[in-house]
C-alpha cells in the first residue's frame, strides 16, 4: 500500500519520453480531492537547486497544494530560467486538467542535471496521467514505480493512526547524504491537519530520518519531500501520535533508501554514544559514515576499525570533546576497539549479514546519536560510470 492508502487520493501514471526512449512509465500526478488541501514540503540546502525545487517551495509558503506532479529521467537542475518556466508549465497543465489554479500544483523532478525537460512529451503525459487517475492500491504502487531512476525497487509505506492513515512513497537510491538525502518522497495524510502543524511535525520528521542516512556523500540539487492532508477521515489527530506516526514512516523510507543503495550487500548502523550533546554525537557519527575506506572495508567484510577512528578524530575538539584514549568501537556486538586500543579479536565478527552494527562510546556525556549509510563495492562504481551527470 502506498499513497492512495489514506482516503482523498488519486494518482495516475503515463509514459513522458522523447521518440525513441524508454517505454517506462516516468510520469506521475497525486491529486488531493480534499475536503482539506495542506501541503507543506523540505527541501535540498543544495546551493545549485532545480527549477523543480524553486517553484515548489515558493508555492507552498502558505502550506497549500492540491496536486503534484514528478517526473524521472531529467531533474531540470541547471536549466536557468528556462528550466523554470518548464516546471511553471508542468504546474500549469496539471492545473488546467485538473481544475485548480497553477500556483496550487507542486512540482518534482529526477534524473540526469544540466537537461532542458522533452516538454511536450511531459505535457502529453500529464494530460494522460489526468485521465487515469485512481484511488486504487494499484494506482499507488505505479505511480511509486513512476518516480524511480537507478532504484532496483519501489519504497512505500503505509501506517495506521487513531482513525486516520498514513502512505508514502520514495526514491531515492544513489547521490544520497545527510541534510535531507537525495529523494522525491510524497506523503500523504486523511487526517484533519493545519499548515502550521503540518510543517513543524515534517521537519522534525525528517529530522531522525532522511537528515540521518549517508549513502555516498553526495547531495541532490532536487530532493524533496511533501506531506499532503486530505482531512477526509474527518479525524484532527492526537499530535504527539502523529508526529510518533510520521517519524514511523519516515524512517521507515529513509531505511528503505539505504537498503536499495547502489550496488550495496550491506545496510551499516552507526551509532556514537557517550558524547556531551546531541550535536556532537551527531557530527562523529556523519564523519564515520562518509569514510570510502570503512565502507569499502565492510564490503569486504572487514570490521577494519582503524578506520572508524581515523574518521572519528577528524571532528575537531572544538565540535566534539571527548579522550581518544576513552574511546570504544565494536562491530555487531564484538568490542574490537577498547580505550583507543586493540580489544577483542577481529576475527569473532560476523560480517555475513546484511545489516551491520557500528557502536562507539566517546566515553564523554550521556547523548547519542545514530546514522545509516550502506558499504561501497564494485557494482556502485559500475553504475555511476554508466549513469550521466
Amino acid at each position: 500500500m502506498s499513497i492512495t492508502y489514506p482516503a482523498g487520493f488519486r494518482t495516475g501514471t503515463a509514459i513522458a519520453h522523447r521518440p525513441g526512449g524508454s517505454q517506462r512509465r516516468n510520469l506521475a500526478l497525486v491529486v488531493n480531492s480534499g475536503p482539506m488541501d495542506t501541503a507543506v514540503g523540505v527541501f535540498t540546502p543544495n546551493r545549485f537547486r532545480a527549477a523543480p525545487v524553486i517553484w515548489t517551495s515558493r508555492i507552498l509558503e502558505e502550506g497549500h497544494a492540491g496536486a503534484v506532479v514528478i517526473n524521472s529521467g531529467n531533474a531540470n537542475a541547471c536549466t536557468g530560467p528556462e528550466g523554470l518556466d518548464q516546471a511553471r508549465a508542468m504546474a500549469e497543465r496539471t492545473g488546467e486538467q485538473l481544475g485548480l489554479p497553477t500556483e496550487q500544483v507542486a512540482v518534482c523532478s529526477t534524473g540526469i542535471i544540466g537537461h532542458l525537460l522533452h516538454l511536450d512529451s511531459i505535457l502529453t503525459g500529464i494530460d494522460q496521467a489526468a485521465q487515469g487517475l485512481s484511488a486504487s492500491q494499484e494506482a499507488g504502487e505505479e505511480a511509486a514505480k513512476a518516480i524511480l531512476t537507478t532504484d532496483t525497487c519501489t519504497k512505500t509505506v503505509a501506517v495506521d493512526g487513531s482513525g486516520w492513515r498514513l502512505g508514502g512513497m520514495v526514491k531515492g537510491s544513489g547521490m544520497i547524504a545527510p541534510q535531507l538525502a537525495t529523494m522525491i518522497c510524497v506523503i500523504t495524510t486523511d487526517a484533519i491537519l493545519e499548515p502550521a502543524q503540518a510543517r513543524q511535525a515534517l521537519s522534525e520528521a525528517c529530522r531522525f530520518s532522511f537528515n540521518r542516512i549517508d549513502v555516498d556523500g553526495c547531495m541532490s540539487t532536487n530532493d524533496t519531500v511533501l506531506l499532503m492532508a486530505s482531512g477526509a477521515s474527518g479525524v484532527r489527530p492526537d499530535p504527539d501520535q502523529f508526529q510518533e506516526k510520521l517519524g514511523q514512516a519516515c524512517a521507515d523510507l529513509a531505511h528503505r533508501i539505504v537498503a536499495d543503495g547502489e550496488g550495496s550487500r550491506h545496510r551499516i548502523r552507526i551509532r556514537v554514544d557517550g558524547a556531551d550533546n546531541e550535536d556532537a554525537a551527531l557530527a562523529c557519527a556523519r564523519a564515520v559514515s562518509g569514510s570510502t575506506l570503512l565502507k569499502c572495508a565492510v564490503a569486504g567484510e572487514d570490521p577494519n576499525w582503524g578506520r572508524v577512528v581515523s574518521s572519528l578524530g577528524t571532528v575537531p575538539a572544538a565540535t566534539a570533546a571527548y579522550d581518544p584514549a576513552h574511546v570504544d568501537v565494536s562491530f555487531n556486538g564484538i568490542k574490537v576497539c577498547r580505550g583507543g586500543r586493540p580489544g577483542q579479536d577481529p576475527e569473532l565478527v560476523d560480517l555475513h549479514v546484511p545489516e551491520v552494527h557500528i557502536d562507539i562510546d566517546l566515553g564523554q556525556g550521556d547523548s547519542q546519536a545514530t546514522v545509516w549509510t550502506d558499504d561501497l563495492t564494485h557494482e556502485y562504481v559500475t553504475i555511476n560510470a554508466d549513469y550521466h551527470t
